[in-house]
């Protein structure tokens, strides 16, 4: 009789499957039929069995959500760590992480990075209330600070941290949790890669809950993406979602739509819709 036991995958590196139960943590590998028809993830739950002195993995479990890039799944919330100078603020790539967070069914959180490297920072700031506004939680995070907000935040959940490369992400996860670089810079050097280059995924135990860090991006692509839902992930829409003369409005060119009302009203965020028309427009010239 098979005696097949549950955990979570906390961590991959190349066909080792580090996988964490109520016990204990043990290295699996997945059946090779398994990994043909769709290889786990960061966070999956699976189901695996103990065959001699080795672990299998037999089958992957429902999920939540899934993020493609990251590849990580059944996720509460990604904190989108927004740096505000090297790189430089860019609320355009900032929309596109809500908007691509959004449709992989998370929670998006912005976490901002850098504030102390700012002589004038009231521009910025200003336009960052647009985001606190809508109802997105936004909280700040830099050196010497106390990060409560933060640590409230991440306790219990599965967060994913996505952001550009330079924002501050493993630098955040180095104040939160002091064992995280020596941490990163072990598995780094078993890789032969540099210690502050992320190129793998993995969960880490962070404030009580599990953190991925991730490698950074700055371009993102929605034309594989189904965006038909967005205007429904978009917090800004939400007042006005239900409110147009037509059920199927897209909010481009359509009459009487109350979202473009808002927009020219002032009561949304600009840069929010001008992304979300983008995007629309980029996946209508794709149909």
């Amino acid at each position: 009789m098979i005696n097949m036991q549950k955990g979570r995958i906390i961590k991959i590196i190349s066909n080792q499957y580090t996988i964490q139960n109520e016990k204990e943590e043990i290295i699996a590998k997945p059946r090779g039929k398994m990994r043909q028809h769709e290889a786990p993830v960061v966070g999956d739950f699976v189901e695996y069995e103990k065959i001699e002195d080795s672990y299998r993995i037999h089958k992957v479990l429902s999920r939540t959500n899934r993020l493609l890039r990251p590849a990580i799944a059944n996720v509460d919330q990604a904190l989108i760590v927004t740096s505000l100078k090297d790189p430089d603020y860019s609320c355009h790539l900032l929309n596109r992480l809500i908007f691509l967070v959004g449709l992989a069914g998370v929670k998006p959180v912005i976490c901002v990075t850098k504030l102390d490297l700012l002589d004038r920072p009231e521009e910025i700031l200003a336009d960052l209330e647009k985001y606190k506004k809508a109802g997105y939680d936004v909280v700040f995070s830099n050196p010497g600070s106390d990060d409560k907000e933060l640590q409230e935040i991440l306790n219990g959940k599965v967060s994913v941290l996505c952001g550009q490369s330079g924002a501050g992400k493993s630098s955040l996860l180095n104040r939160l949790n002091p064992d995280f670089e020596l941490q990163t810079q072990a598995i780094s050097k078993a890789l032969g890669r540099g210690k502050h280059t992320t190129r793998y995924c993995q969960l880490h135990h962070v404030c009580d809950g599990l953190v991925a860090d991730t490698p950074g991006f700055s371009s993102l692509d929605f034309t594989r993406l189904d965006t038909s839902h967005l205007d429904a992930c978009i917090l800004d829409f939400k007042p006005y979602i239900h409110t147009c003369r037509f059920k199927d409005c897209r909010h481009l060119n359509e009459p009487d739509c109350k979202i473009k009302e808002a927009v020219e009203n002032g009561e949304i965020n600009p840069s929010i819709y001008e992304d979300y028309k983008n995007i629309m427009e980029e996946r209508g010239k794709k149909l």
